[in-house]
Order: C-alpha cells, then sequence, then structure tokens
C-alpha cells in the first residue's frame, strides 16, 4: 500500500505558545492529525482545532507510551492522512528520539521534513538572561541528560565544559552536584534552574552548587539546571520575580 501521507517532525519549543516557528505553527493549522507530547501544552494544540490529536507522551516516572508504538502510529497515520504531524516539546532533534522515528518513516517509504523548534536550554537562557557562554569566562557548552552514557564506574557521564546543562534535570541535578563536588568543582559555583521554562507557572532558582547538592525540594513541572561560572548574575541585573520565595524553597 502506497504512502499518501507526508510527515513533519515539528519543535513545539520550551511552551509559550508564541514560541513555537511561524512555519510550524502554519503547518499544525493544516496538519490532518497531531500527535504531540505530554508536555506540549493545550494553548499550543489551539493551532491546530480541525486536527485529530493523539497524545503519545513520555514523562520521567510515569506510564508512558512505547516509542514503537509512537512509530507505528506514525506509519499508519501516513497512510490515512495527508498531513500528518508528529509535534514535540523544545526541538525533535536534541533529546527527542527523532532518530527512531525518522528510521521507522524512511524504512516505511513516507517522505518526512523536520521543522526545528527552540530548544529549552536556549529559552531558559534567555528567561533568565544569563548566556551560556560569555567572554573570557566561558566558551564551550554541553547539553546532557541523566541517561546519557555512563562512564566506566557505572555514572552518567558528565561533560567536561565551562556551561553544563542538564536536561530533564529534577533530583538528577542533585547527583550531578555531588559529584562535581567530588571531582574538585568549587562549591561556590553558580546553578541557575528554570521549572516550567516560558510558561506562566515558571520559577527560576538561583543557587550554588554545594546548596544544588543538598536538594532541590519538590518540582511541579519539568526541570533544566544550567552550572557554570557564566551563571554568575550581573552587578546590575534585576533580581528575578520568583527568587525569594525560591530561595526560601530550596533552604527548607
Amino acid at each position: 500500500m502506497a504512502a499518501l501521507g507526508k510527515v513533519f517532525l515539528i519543535g513545539a519549543g520550551p511552551g509559550a505558545q508564541d514560541l513555537i516557528t511561524l512555519r510550524g505553527a502554519r503547518l499544525l493549522a493544516q496538519a490532518d492529525v497531531v500527535l504531540h507530547d505530554a508536555l506540549v501544552t493545550p494553548e499550543m494544540l489551539e493551532l491546530c482545532p480541525q486536527a485529530l490529536k493523539i497524545p503519545v507522551g513520555k514523562r520521567c516516572g510515569q506510564l508512558s507510551t512505547a516509542q514503537a508504538f509512537i512509530n507505528k502510529q506514525l506509519v499508519d497515520n501516513a497512510h490515512k492522512f495527508p498531513l500528518v504531524v508528529r509535534l514535540k516539546g523544545g526541538d525533535p532533534m536534541l533529546f527527542g528520539r527523532a532518530d527512531e522515528e525518522l528510521r521507522a518513516l524512511e524504512e516505511a517509504g513516507i517522505a518526512v521534513e523536520v521543522v526545528p523548534g527552540i530548544t529549552t536550554a536556549l529559552a531558559a537562557a534567555s528567561a533568565t538572561k544569563q548566556p551560556l557562554t560569555k567572554r573570557g569566562v566561558a566558551r564551550s557548552v554541553a547539553f546532557f541528560t541523566s541517561s546519557t552514557a555512563p562512564d566506566h564506574d557505572g555514572h552518567t557521564a558528565i561533560p567536561d565544559t565551562d556551561t553544563l546543562v542538564q536536561y530533564m534535570g529534577g533530583r538528577e541535578a542533585i547527583a550531578t552536584a555531588q559529584r562535581l563536588l567530588d571531582q574538585g568543582r568549587r562549591a561556590e559555583t553558580p546553578v541557575v534552574v528554570i521549572e516550567n521554562c516560558s510558561r506562566p507557572d515558571q520559577r527560576i532558582f538561583r543557587l550554588t552548587i554545594e546548596t544544588l547538592a543538598r536538594g532541590l525540594g519538590a518540582a511541579h513541572g519539568p526541570v533544566l539546571v544550567m552550572l557554570g561560572d557564566a551563571m554568575h548574575q550581573r552587578a546590575h541585573q534585576a533580581p528575578d520575580s520568583d527568587a525569594t520565595e525560591c530561595e526560601r524553597r530550596l533552604s527548607a
């Protein structure tokens, strides 16, 4: 049976509806069916009122849709509909399992295209006004997750760069902070944690590696952690609106 449709892997960005690209929004408005991640907001789905919406979410520690099932859904829907969208949080090509989905579609002979989105690290840097690189301070950045390939000790390998950005941080970032201390990183190295980046309930935490190693408190949404000297606040930088509450919560 010949494939009739085309699949677009579209990055929804960090969450806010108006941070999706114009191209992504245009394709959503034309889509026949949209298979979307759990972190895609209801406001984002308002951009495709005409489409059949299929949730295929994956959340750490929660019941998730198997990747093989998602792959099959993409192939099956491409045989039924002309325009199929796979809507992913952030950017499809960074921690988005795009490789598995691209392979499944290519093996089935289905046309596929990728539309990039704003990955959360860049959105977080903008939201906190903290550049990930800084002249004379930080010239290298690494993005990693707790599921990155382990090192010879069985731990998640921590990249050796000036600025570290840990996706899906949460409790895993506490272990990262302790390992960095054990490896000789300065205890006062600044850390910026952002929860629910770009959303109305966004929270920003500013602390140090030493403080982070003692705990992060309860998080109610996706968390991204940025560590390194580039995270020092500028002398005249305005404070975050929720900084006081966050500091109290972290030190409790």
